[in-house]
C-alpha cells in the first residue's frame, strides 16, 4: 500500500504566516488533486507551546534563524510559530482535511523540536507514525508539503531509514532556502534514494 504524506501546511508557513514559505500556499492545489489517489493519507501538524526552545523569544540576545546548540546538536532558532491552538497552528482553509485518517502532532515537547514526521531532533524519540504504518501494510510512501529543506527533508530522509520506498512530490513542495538549502536538501534526499515525482505521475 502506498500513503500520501501531508507535511505541515498550516497557516504559519503559507503567505502572511510568523514563519511563511515562499509562497507555501501553491502546494495545496496539486496536494487537494491527489487525494483520491491514496487510500492511506496522514497530515504532519507543528504544535509548540508559547515557550518552545526552538524560538528566538526564549533564548535573550538570540534573533530567529541564529544556531544554538543542544543536547541533541545543532538547533535553528525560529520565530514563535504554530503555537499550540493559534490561528497560525491551524491547517490551511483550503487544504482538503476530510481524506486525511490520521494527523501526527510534532513539536509539542517544549525541549526538543521536531522535524520529521517519523522522530523528533534527537533521531530517537519516535512520533507514532512508523507503526501506524506499518499496521497498515503501507510501503511506500508519497511526501508533499512544507518547508523542503527542514520538515518535509527530515521526513524523506527518515522514512528511508525504515526502509520505506520515498516518493518526494517535486511541484507540491516549496522551501524557506537560507543560503541554499533547498539545493542541499534535494541532493541530500537524492543520495538516500528518495524518488523525485510529479503530482501527475501520480
Amino acid at each position: 500500500m502506498k500513503a500520501l504524506i501531508i507535511v505541515d501546511v498550516q497557516n504559519d508557513f503559507c503567505p502572511g504566516g510568523a514563519l511563511a514559505v515562499p509562497n507555501g500556499d501553491e502546494v495545496i492545489e496539486p496536494i487537494n488533486d491527489m487525494m483520491d489517489s491514496f487510500d492511506c493519507i496522514v497530515q504532519t501538524q507543528d504544535w509548540h507551546p508559547t515557550d518552545h526552545h526552538s524560538f528566538a523569544s526564549t533564548h535573550e540576545g538570540k534573533s530567529p534563524y541564529d544556531t544554538i546548540e543542544m543536547n541533541y546538536g545543532e538547533q535553528v532558532l525560529w520565530p514563535d510559530h504554530c503555537v499550540q491552538g493559534s490561528t497560525g497552528a491551524e491547517f490551511h482553509k483550503d487544504l482538503r482535511n476530510k481524506p486525511s485518517q490520521l494527523i501526527i502532532r510534532k513539536g509539542f515537547r517544549k525541549d526538543i523540536d521536531s522535524y520529521s514526521a517519523f522522530f523528533e531532533n534527537d533521531q530517537s524519540t519516535v512520533t507514532g507514525l512508523h507503526g501506524y504504518l506499518q499496521a497498515r501494510g503501507v510501503k511506500e510512501l508519497y511526501v508533499a508539503g512544507l518547508a523542503t529543506d527542514f520538515c518535509v527533508k527530515w521526513t524523506a530522509l527518515d522514512g528511508r531509514k525504515l526502509e520505506y520506498d520515498v516518493n518526494l512530490i517535486t511541484d507540491a513542495v516549496k522551501g524557506i532556502d537560507m543560503d541554499g538549502s533547498v539545493d542541499t536538501a534535494m541532493n541530500e534526499m537524492k543520495e538516500a534514494g528518495v524518488i523525485m515525482v510529479t503530482a501527475s505521475d501520480v
